[in-house]
């Protein structure tokens, strides 16, 4: 089999992964001004999971410092940006791995943006839809109904920012492994093997970034385990073959 075509030197790769960075902000910005305008909407939209949970006399988060509201409509305007332009950063992250690529692999370009929106879409869908009910309705009844929660602002935006982008990216798991699979950095043999390891670090990770509480770390770690499953299946067909099965 030749080699990929277009070797770059490190400084190459570097100039090259700057180029695309630029881009990608560049995008996201444009999707952020595109939400600004909707900010009220997506803002009751993000609020939603922890509505129910509210303070009945009021129905909302507090904040405690005057930029607060202004800084909140920003940073969902910039969420809200990230998750409309996925296609167009993802086809960035493609034009920086495809030099790496075979002429023959090449093509799949529009099936990696493709399959690449769909999960980070999947994920982003599964933590608002699924996860946070769970979590919310184990976290904010826990104890009793005694205490009323009051939430601010920017506490729960920083929790529901940092989690939905945890798991939209997470979810991308087979698609890096599969790209990694492709440039021959790892095989499907390999990924067998060390299935065992996979879940460890897999439920590590998933104890550090969710909730603390059993629900949502066990509603993260299910899905990570069948996509990593569904990893080493894509990668079995469209990955590079070990030496011996080419013998």
């Amino acid at each position: 089999m030749s080699e990929p075509e277009n070797q770059q030197t490190l400084v190459e790769h570097l100039t090259e992964l700057r180029v695309r960075l630029i881009w990608s902000i560049g995008i996201i910005f444009v999707g952020f001004l595109a939400s600004w305008a909707f900010s009220e909407q997506i803002f009751d939209l993000i609020r939603g999971p922890i509505q129910p949970f509210l303070s009945t006399e009021t129905g909302g988060l507090i904040f405690t410092a005057p930029m607060d509201k202004f800084l909140a409509h920003l940073k969902v305007s910039v969420l809200a940006g990230v998750i409309l332009t996925a296609p167009g950063w993802l086809s960035q992250v493609w034009l920086f791995v495809a030099p790496g690529l075979y002429a023959n692999e090449k093509k799949y370009a529009i099936s990696f943006i493709t399959f690449g929106t769909l999960l980070f879409l999947a994920g982003v869908g599964f933590v608002y839809f699924v996860v946070y009910p769970m979590a919310f309705e184990f976290l904010m009844t826990f104890g009793g109904g005694t205490d009323q929660a009051m939430i601010t602002i920017s506490d729960y935006l920083s929790f529901f920012t940092t989690t939905t982008l945890v798991f939209g990216l997470a979810f991308e798991m087979p698609l890096i492994l599969t790209i990694l699979g492709m440039m021959g950095i790892v095989n499907y043999k390999f990924l067998a093997e060390k299935r065992r390891y996979a879940i460890v670090i897999l439920a590590a990770l998933s104890a550090i970034v969710t909730p603390p509480d059993v629900i949502s770390m066990g509603l993260m770690m299910l899905p990570m385990i069948l996509l990593y499953e569904s990893s080493v299946i894509l990668v079995r067909i469209f990955g590079q073959k070990p030496v011996e099965d080419q013998v």
